[in-house]
């Protein structure tokens, strides 16, 4: 199902497309069908549409991706400065617990 955005670029793609078709007179004697080749262009004319919004859905999320992902490398980077801290205490303890252990 197409999110709001790929929705209102549809919606407008589609408004623009009927402002500017042609008027069909609808006198039942002088009208024709339409032929294969304008059915086809106006199939063609919608997937394009739908590929259009969905070429924008899936920029903004590759936006909102990237965005998170420099969130969480920057949130690994201060995760991995902190283990290195503690690791460098644990080390300083339990080299002064092995030297009260020797002087004991």
């Amino acid at each position: 199902m197409p999110q709001p955005i790929a929705r209102r670029a549809i919606s407008l793609y589609l408004s623009l497309t009927l402002l500017n078709a042609p008027t069909h007179n609808l006198d039942m004697s002088t009208a024709t069908p339409k032929s294969a080749i304008e059915q086809e262009y106006r199939r063609l004319e919608l997937r394009v549409a739908e590929l259009v919004a969905t070429l924008t859905q899936i920029k903004e999320e590759n936006y909102a991706l990237r965005q998170r992902n420099e969130l969480l490398v920057a949130e690994r980077g201060g995760l991995l400065q902190k283990n290195e801290q503690v690791r460098t205490r644990v080390e300083g303890m339990i080299g002064r617990l092995k030297s009260l252990e020797q002087g004991a």
